[in-house]
C-alpha cells in the first residue's frame, strides 16, 4: 500500500497569531495533512522600513504578493524575528558565524515553537524544521548572509549585484561548519523532531549570473580536486557569460550541453554532494542518526544549473523535496532575457523551451513574463509542471521524492497545480505556505487527497 505523505510549512508567526491548537485544529479540520514543518524563529512587527518586509519581496519582483492570512491584522507588513531558542554556545567555538543572540522577543515567544511541536506529535502528525542550508544563521533567508569573504564569485571574480537568495559558497568550509554546527544545536534543542528540511542546499538559479557560479577560491580550488582546469573554465566561463549578455542568444539553445556548463554542472554537483554529506554526518555524530534529512530543491532542468543532482543527493537524504514554486518561474525567466540585452524576447521564447515552462508554444515577448498578482493564474504548463515531477522521481531513484506545492495564487489554480503534484509523485506533497492558505485552500488540500 502506497503510503501518501501530506505536509504543511507553517512559519512560527502563524502559531503566534493563531494559538498553537487554533492553528492545529484548522488544519486538521480542513485537511488530510500528516506532516507540518515549521522554523527556529520568532517574529513581531516592525516600523515600515524597519527590518524586513512579509511577504518577502524576492528581489522587488514579489512585492505585488500579499497574505491571504493576515499577520497582526495585516496582508503586508514589516517584521523583525529572533531565535526561538537559546543555543549551545560550544558547538559554535571557533566558527567565524555565530547564532543570533536570544532576545527579550525569544523569551516571550520562542517556547510557542516548542509547544508547537509538541502539540502537532501529540495528534500523531509528523514534524519538521526548516533551516537554510547556506545562510547563517539559518533560520529565515531574509534575516542572514555571508560576509563577502564567503560569497559566490562570477568567472570575473565579483559577487552578483542582483540575488534572490543569500547563499554562501557551498564550498566555503566556514558556511559548512556553521550549518553543521545549528543541525546538531537544533537536534538536542528539538528532539522530538522527526527531521530537518534544508533549503537552497544548492547554487539557486534565479538569474543569468547566478548560473556562472561559482568561482571563489574555495570552489576553483575543489575544481582542482574534481580534475578540472579552473583557470581554463574561469576563462571560458567568462567568454560565454559575456557573449550572452552581449545578446547573442543564439548560443541558449545549446547552453546546457556547452563544456563550460558541463563543468560547472559537475563542480556545483560535488559541492552539493558535499554539504549534504557534512550535514548527515554532524546529525548522526550529535546521536540524532534518527532524525531524516530532507533537502528542498529546484526541480529538473533548473537543477542541472543549480548543481541539485537527485541522485548523488539521495544516500543522505530521506527523501528528496522538488520545489514547485512556480510564481517564481516566470520571474526567473525574465531577469536571464533581460540579460541578454538587445535580443530580449528571443531569449524569451528560447528559455521557455529550454527550461520546460510550457505545455505549447511560448508568449512571442518577455513583457509576457512576470511575477503573477494574488488573483492571477501562474503561467506555466500542468504538463510541465507533471514532467519536472517524474523527472526527479526517476533521477532519484528508490529514494521518496515529495512534489513541493506553493500555495501563493487563486484558489482554483492552486488546485490544480496540487492536483497535478499528488498525481505526479504518487500521492507525497508538502505545501508551502501556511501564510496564503486560506480556509477555502485548506479545504482543496483535504479535497485533492481525499483516498
Amino acid at each position: 500500500m502506497v503510503e501518501h505523505f501530506v505536509g504543511i510549512t507553517v512559519m512560527p508567526e502563524f502559531i503566534q497569531t493563531e494559538t498553537v491548537d487554533g492553528l492545529l485544529d484548522n488544519i486538521e479540520r480542513r485537511t488530510r495533512a500528516t506532516a507540518v514543518a515549521t522554523s527556529p524563529y520568532v517574529m513581531e512587527p516592525a516600523a515600515e522600513g524597519e527590518g524586513g518586509r512579509e511577504p518577502p519581496i524576492d528581489a522587488g519582483a514579489g512585492g505585488v504578493r500579499l497574505l491571504d492570512r493576515p499577520l497582526w491584522g495585516k496582508r503586508e507588513l514589516f517584521v523583525r524575528t529572533a531565535p526561538s531558542f537559546a543555543p549551545e554556545r560550544r558547538r559554535y567555538d571557533g566558527l567565524r558565524y555565530q547564532p543570533s543572540e536570544p532576545t527579550a522577543l525569544t523569551r516571550s515567544q520562542g517556547p510557542l515553537v516548542g509547544q508547537f511541536v509538541e502539540a502537532a506529535k501529540r495528534r500523531g502528525l509528523k514534524v519538521y524544521l526548516q533551516v537554510q542550508a547556506a545562510i547563517p544563521p539559518g533560520y529565515r533567508v531574509q534575516f542572514g548572509g555571508p560576509q563577502d569573504d564567503d560569497a559566490p564569485r562570477l568567472p570575473n571574480g565579483e559577487v552578483p549585484k542582483r540575488r534572490v537568495d543569500k547563499n554562501g559558497s557551498l564550498a566555503n568550509p566556514h558556511i559548512l561548519d556553521y550549518g553543521a554546527a545549528l543541525l546538531a544545536d537544533l537536534a538536542t534543542a528539538y528532539p522530538q523532531v522527526d527531521g530537518f528540511r534544508v533549503d537552497w542546499p544548492e547554487y539557486p538559479p534565479y538569474t543569468l549570473d547566478d548560473w556562472f557560479l561559482d568561482f571563489s577560491s574555495h570552489a576553483r580550488e575543489e575544481a582542482g580536486k574534481l580534475g578540472i582546469d579552473a583557470e581554463t573554465l574561469q576563462w571560458e566561463a567568462q567568454g560565454l557569460y559575456q557573449k550572452l549578455r552581449g545578446g547573442d542568444a543564439g548560443l541558449l539553445p545549446g547552453l546546457l550541453q556547452t563544456r563550460v556548463m558541463r563543468e560547472l554542472g559537475l563542480l556545483k554537483a560535488h559541492l552539493v554532494e558535499q554539504l549534504l554529506g557534512c550535514y548527515r554526518a554532524a546529525l548522526d555524530d550529535a546521536g540524532a542518526a534518527a532524525k531524516e534529512l530532507m533537502p528542498n530543491a529546484f526541480p529538473p532542468p533548473w537543477s542541472r544549473l543549480s548543481g541539485f543532482d537527485y541522485a548523488r543527493a539521495a544516500p543522505y537524504s530521506a527523501s528528496l523535496s522538488v520545489k514547485l514554486y512556480t510564481m517564481h518561474w516566470p520571474m526567473m525567466l525574465r531577469f536571464a532575457a533581460e540579460a541578454v540585452h538587445g535580443a530580449e524576447d528571443t531569449a524569451a521564447r528560447t528559455l521557455a523551451r529550454l527550461l520546460d515552462l510550457v505545455d505549447g508554444a511560448p508568449p512571442d515577448t518577455m513583457g509576457a513574463w512576470h511575477y503573477p498578482e494574488p488573483d492571477e493564474p501562474h503561467p506555466v504548463g500542468l504538463e510541465a509542471q507533471q514532467r519536472k515531477i517524474v523527472q526527479a522521481r526517476a533521477e532519484a531513484g528508490g529514494t521518496p521524492v515529495n512534489a513541493l506545492a506553493h500555495s501563493y495564487g487563486p484558489v482554483e489554480d492552486f488546485r490544480r497545480r496540487l492536483s497535478v503534484a499528488w498525481q505526479a509523485s504518487g500521492g507525497r506533497v508538502w505545501i508551502n505556505r501556511y501564510g496564503y492558505l486560506s480556509d477555502a485552500k485548506l479545504d482543496v488540500i483535504g479535497e485533492v487527497t481525499a483516498p
